[in-house]
């Protein structure tokens, strides 16, 4: 039975969300920003219902908190369309708060963490986005963004860097597998209560249930792109070939051209027409 990890949005949703974790989530939010919240409470993640292309869209999370908004999301992968999905989500919040007050909150942040997959080696650990030219003035200063390259985190483990990995073990621990994670909670108590609380979500049958409805739906969703490619490649090739064929015959009269033949022998031996043959722009 396949076990799903905090790497997939929905695990992560359901281990944070639970209010005996929050210690956890505040920590790791900690970790990434480099400071220290005092208030923290979760808001009602429901965005973009005026979008429909986003129709029913569920942020991740959406925390309100003494230092400001903050927005946090799981990407499993690095396709670039996440980063405008994002871009939107983190728009919507601000668009939202600046609806409904009396004047533009710029003296209220609005962060997003994006705790990104597949970012790949050359991508540094956290790289952060503001809102600024390129002499360096701010267009707008209570925007950030947070991309969280989580392959450097989980390659601490991989690597066998312990030391390392303890001192980043709320971001660490969020990608493995539970084999791996097995091994990680017999030296960290709080990677063993993050493991026993994925563990107790893998076990409800509304998760597995949604969870097996996102795989079909992925499922679905890559067999029609591979077929869609493979009817691509094959037209592709079909086009290829007749346009080698037309190429080919364009030589072989360039060169009854230069041997003298008439344009209407030419046309006889080649079973063409004259529109056919000034067609071939020689």
């Amino acid at each position: 039975m396949k076990w799903y990890s905090g790497r997939y949005d929905r695990a992560f949703k359901e281990v944070m969300l639970k209010e005996n974790n929050q210690d956890i989530l505040k920590l790791l939010i900690e970790k990434i920003l480099e400071i220290k919240i005092k208030d923290m409470r979760i808001l009602n993640n429901e965005r973009l219902k005026s979008n429909v292309h986003v129709k029913g869209q569920r942020l991740d999370l959406i925390l309100s908190t003494d230092i400001g908004k903050i927005n946090v999301e799981v990407n499993s992968h690095n396709e670039k369309y996440v980063h405008y999905r994002n871009m939107a989500y983190l728009c919507d919040i601000y668009a939202h708060d600046t609806l409904v007050g009396e004047d533009y909150p710029e003296k209220v942040k609005y962060i997003q963490i994006n705790l990104t997959y597949q970012l790949g080696k050359e991508f540094e650990k956290i790289r952060k986005y503001q809102m600024k030219d390129n002499e360096n003035h701010f267009y707008i200063e209570n925007f950030e963004i947070y991309d969280v390259n989580m392959d450097y985190y989980m390659g601490l483990w991989y690597n066998k860097k312990e030391r390392e990995s303890n001192e980043n073990a709320v971001l660490v621990m969020l990608g493995l597998e539970r084999e791996e994670l097995t091994k990680f909670s017999r030296k960290n108590g709080m990677v063993l209560r993050y493991m026993d609380e994925l563990n107790r979500v893998n076990e409800e049958p509304e998760f597995r249930e949604y969870m097996s409805y996102e795989e079909d739906q992925r499922k679905i969703t890559n067999s029609l792109v591979k077929e869609s490619m493979r009817k691509g490649i094959e037209q592709g090739m079909e086009k290829g070939i007749e346009k080698g064929k037309q190429e080919e015959k364009r030589n072989m009269i360039k060169s009854m051209i230069e041997n003298g033949m008439s344009k209407e022998d030419i046309m006889k031996y080649c079973d063409i027409s004259e529109e056919e043959f000034f067609e071939l722009e020689l």
